[in-house]
C-alpha cells in the first residue's frame, strides 16, 4: 500500500509568514549562497587550470571575470529551479510516496535538473575561447549517474529529503 509521508500543510506552510519565510531561505541559501559559492569555485577552477598556457605572439592572456561566473551559475539555475521548484510542486502527491516508483522518479527528477545544470555551466565556459578542458564541468553527471543505481535501490527520496529539511 502506497502511504504519503508528508501532510498537505507542507506544501502551503502552517501560516503566511512560514511561507514567506521558506520562499525567502529558498532565494537567498539555494540561490544566493549556493550561487557564489559554485559560482567562485568555477571562477578558481577556470583561472587556475583551464586557461589556455601556450599564447601565440600578439595574443593577450585573459582570465575569467568572476561576474560572468555567476552570470553561469544564473543561467544554468533557471532551468533546475524549474524542474525542482515548479515540477516537483506540481508531482508532490506522487513524489512523496513511500514506494519504489515514487524514489524512483524523484531520483530521476533530480539527475535531470543537476545534469542540466552542470551541462549548462559547462556551455558557458566552453563559450569562452581561451579555456580548455571544459568538460571537467560535466565530471559531476557522470558521479551522479554512478550514484543513481544505489539511490534508487536503496529507496532514498531527495523529494522527501529536502522537504524534510525545509519543513522538519
Amino acid at each position: 500500500m502506497l502511504q504519503l509521508c508528508i501532510s498537505p500543510k507542507t506544501a502551503f506552510g502552517d501560516t503566511v509568514w512560514h511561507s514567506f519565510l521558506t520562499v525567502i531561505s529558498a532565494v537567498v541559501v539555494d540561490f544566493l549562497l549556493l550561487g557564489l559559492a559554485v559560482a567562485t569555485a568555477c571562477w578558481i577552477i577556470t583561472n587556475r587550470f583551464l586557461r589556455k598556457r601556450n599564447l601565440h605572439h600578439h595574443q593577450v592572456e585573459q582570465h575569467v571575470e568572476w561576474l560572468y561566473a555567476f552570470d553561469v551559475h544564473c543561467n544554468s539555475y533557471f532551468p533546475l529551479f524549474l524542474l525542482l521548484y515548479v515540477l516537483q510542486f506540481l508531482l508532490s502527491p506522487v513524489l512523496l510516496w513511500r514506494s519504489f516508483l515514487s524514489a524512483a522518479l524523484s531520483n530521476a527528477l533530480y539527475i535531470i535538473a543537476f545534469g542540466i545544470y552542470h551541462y549548462m555551466n559547462f556551455l558557458g565556459y566552453s563559450a569562452l575561447p581561451f579555456l580548455e578542458r571544459t568538460e571537467v564541468f560535466l565530471w559531476p553527471i557522470g558521479f551522479m549517474l554512478l550514484l543513481l543505481p544505489f539511490a534508487v535501490l536503496s529507496g532514498f527520496n531527495p523529494s522527501i529529503f529536502t522537504l524534510s529539511i525545509y519543513f522538519g
